[in-house]
């Protein structure tokens, strides 16, 4: 069991490996439940097979520890017992290869629940959310906010809330479902989304924008213009870059892209039954629904609703709308 068990561990690392360096497209969440599965395996047997062996073991030693020494003293010798309870321990001991497996298992099973079932960390990898969210922003996400799903697989099984028109939202990329995406809900099904001179309108309702100090954007070192937008009772901020044309460029294609009508002014899109629209809050700098399309229900992810840690701005942590 050493030897298959250093050949499993050894695969699973260089996969690990693999994956965090880049060089292969993995999944996370198979990945973490594959190794719950695995290590489950091992606690079980551990539990059921491995340990009562070595009892049993333990205890024939401790027997014929006591017969040698009852012989001993029949013989009249004084027998020495000191070296049993070393040698005893030594049985008892789990071996490596089950505290690389068995062992960890609780902890592994801890967080696949947690991260399956209840919040999920995510780092914010592009400036698309500006300025609700920023490059290098640690959040976590809330997995039950809109339903319980199954692992790997997302198919829901518990529903709660049905996404709302100003939440945050984590999402499968759905040109690349491999990928997690973040933006905000602007339109859900059966609304009219208008984004029209890089104003956003939904079944024909202006949505509320006052315009606010620019803002600068460090990264590009420019400032841009920054309004405060309410929409469902949520109160944010978006970005818009005067340089940028209001057009939509080059949008992919897309199913129900028949519901959309692109114009030199923008885009206006009907939001299909089980679907989503969504838009980044740096309006001219985010690839959103504008470009491949809407979101499906069974892509969901999550309601992203806390910065837990910003490594470079510990000022960022906190709640956010």
């Amino acid at each position: 069991m050493s030897t298959l068990t250093a050949i499993v561990l050894g695969a699973f690392a260089t996969y690990v490996a693999a994956f965090v360096t880049g060089r292969v497209e993995g999944n996370f969440a198979l990945m973490l439940m594959v190794a719950t599965v695995i290590t489950g395996l091992y606690w079980v047997a551990e539990k059921l097979v491995f340990l009562p062996q070595r009892r049993r073991a333990a205890e024939r030693l401790t027997v014929a520890g006591r017969d040698r020494e009852s012989a001993l003293r029949e013989q009249g010798f004084e027998a020495d017992a000191s070296g049993l309870a070393p040698a005893r321990e030594k049985l008892l001991r789990q071996p490596w290869w089950l505290d690389w497996t068995a062992g960890l298992f609780p902890v592994i099973l801890v967080v696949f629940v947690l991260r399956s079932f209840l919040f999920e960390p995510f780092k914010i990898p592009s400036g698309s959310m500006i300025p609700t969210l920023r490059v290098g922003d640690l959040i976590l996400v809330n997995k039950y906010h809109y339903g319980l799903r199954m692992p790997v697989f997302n198919n829901k099984f518990l529903d709660n809330n049905e996404p709302q028109r100003g939440d945050v939202m984590v999402f499968r990329f759905p040109p690349q479902p491999s990928l997690d995406y973040i933006k905000r809900v602007v339109g859900v099904p059966g609304d009219e989304v208008a984004y029209l001179n890089k104003t956003l309108t939904v079944n024909g309702q202006l949505v509320s924008k006052q315009a606010m100090p620019d803002f600068f954007e460090k990264q590009g070192m420019t400032y841009l213009k920054q309004f405060a937008e309410v929409q469902n009772g949520r109160h944010y901020n978006t970005l818009n870059d005067e340089g940028r044309p209001a057009f939509v460029q080059n949008p992919s294609d897309f199913e129900f892209k028949e519901n959309c009508n692109y114009t030199v002014e923008g885009v206006v899109c009907k939001v299909p039954p089980g679907h989503y629209f969504m838009m980044g809050d740096n309006r001219d700098d985010s690839l959103d629904s504008r470009y491949w399309g809407f979101v499906p229900e069974a892509n969901i992810v999550g309601k992203a609703f806390f910065v837990w840690m910003n490594f470079g701005d510990l000022g960022r942590i906190g709640s956010f709308e």
